[in-house]
């Protein structure tokens, strides 16, 4: 029968230590941050530069940390604006390297700038033209001098007591990482809505790319009558339709009113004699409307401001094209 090894026992733990140890993490890392703010210069302006003018794709390797780190930076240069992947160099050597082509940029994350796996793949990238940025904690290392670009991530020490794991240098490479996608964005005119498209499972995709046309009743789902129809007409078009309410439109399709179950409610109160009226009696002029090619969050904002649960829709000539009331917008998680 096998035996399970005891676990090995530990010193006893120094909470004061530990946070004193994550303190000074902070203040090491936020040294490291300022160090590379004055590091940068024409290089990054050169870098920046030159990846808005590749025509292919900015292709990031790194190994170990600097790999993930790297796989962090292709999604978030991606997601802004720069069309970028991550390729493990140890990959690229046993078939992958056929996904970077002539066009494509490499940006290759090291921050010994010797790493074996990225050496072995170089003369492979050079024969293919590849335009190299190297992105390193130290400049004469063989990766930056083989880069026709060198960016500075070079701290002055490692969070770790023992200045070996990968901390402050890891975090100097991601907000690199992150200057790049951002002057790079800026750059190109990226705006929210851009943004939007690539997130469209996100909150920021249905806020910003769901109109009010995609959501909206429309056609026979739509309560309308004309300003002449009975009360009791309207009643009947209003319960079939299971919206508490309809518009009032003349013969043009131009909204006129709405009448709403509220409405009804005053009417009753009053103890009004409901038989001989009409529509065009009872209806509530000026309503609120939204054009159908507004987002469904401009939609959302008019509905909360007039504390009122739908809302009429109109095309740009004013005619009637629909109807939007909040449980469409929570169906679509617009709200």
């Amino acid at each position: 029968m096998q035996t399970v090894p005891a676990k090995p026992s530990l010193p006893p733990f120094d909470g004061a230590r530990a946070l004193q140890l994550a303190r000074d993490t902070f203040d090491i890392e936020a040294q490291a941050l300022l160090g590379l703010k004055a590091r940068q210069g024409d290089a990054f302006v050169n870098t920046c530069r030159a990846m808005l003018e590749c025509r292919g794709r900015v292709v990031v390797m790194g190994m170990g940390k600097s790999g993930h780190v790297g796989r962090k930076i292709a999604a978030t240069l991606a997601s802004t604006g720069t069309p970028a992947m991550f390729v493990h160099p140890a990959e690229a050597s046993h078939g992958d390297l056929g996904m970077v082509t002539a066009i494509d940029m490499v940006l290759a994350v090291s921050n010994s700038g010797e790493s074996d796996e990225l050496g072995a793949i170089i003369p492979a990238l050079k024969r293919l033209g590849v335009t190299l940025i190297a992105m390193t904690g130290k400049p004469d290392s063989s990766l930056a001098q083989a880069a026709h670009f060198t960016l500075s991530s070079a701290v002055d020490q490692e969070a770790c007591p023992l200045n070996l794991a990968p901390t402050a240098s890891t975090t100097a490479q991601m907000a690199l990482g992150d200057a790049l996608a951002v002057a790079l964005l800026d750059a190109r005119g990226f705006k929210a809505e851009d943004f939007a498209l690539s997130h469209p499972g996100g909150s920021l995709g249905r806020k910003l790319l769901i109109h009010v046309r995609d959501l909206m009743r429309s056609g026979d789902a739509l309560p309308r009558v004309g300003p002449q129809t009975p009360l009791t007409a309207m009643l009947r078009e209003m319960t079939g339709k299971g919206l508490g309410f309809t518009a009032v439109v003349d013969d043009a399709g131009q909204v006129l009113g709405i009448f709403t179950d509220g409405d009804l409610r005053r009417l009753i109160e009053r103890e009004a004699d409901l038989r001989p009226l009409r529509a065009s009696d009872v209806m509530h002029h000026h309503p609120r409307l939204v054009r159908a090619d507004a987002l469904a969050v401009d939609a959302a904002d008019v509905m909360e401001q007039h504390r009122i649960t739908s809302v009429l829709v109109v095309e740009a000539d004013g005619t009637l094209a629909g109807a939007l009331n909040s449980n469409d917008l929570m169906r679509a998680k617009v709200i």
